[in-house]
């Protein structure tokens, strides 16, 4: 397989992660905050607030992997697979 194949392989795989990450992150915040709220019974409090924690977890993990991306296509020598940029 040529350089430039694996290289498209590559970014696919890391591209088709952030719709999910984003979605999963936000469904997961909403559900935490819906179970807090019918345990201390502060409802809709918490369920905003870890709403808008999860989005925020999911957009923040979207530009990580965007930055990731950016990176790779870049130079793709350079890209490591835990999303941390070579920061000098």
């Amino acid at each position: 397989m040529e350089e430039k194949d694996r290289r498209f392989i590559r970014l696919l795989g890391v591209l088709s992660t952030v719709g999910i990450t984003l979605v999963a992150a936000t469904v997961i915040g909403y559900f935490l905050g819906l179970f807090l709220d019918r345990t201390f019974g502060t409802s809709p409090w918490l369920t905003i607030v870890f709403l808008i924690f999860g989005i925020a977890a999911g957009f923040k993990n979207l530009f990580d992997q965007a930055r990731k991306v950016q990176d790779l296509d870049r130079d793709p020598g350079k890209g490591n697979d835990d999303g941390e940029r070579d920061r000098r």
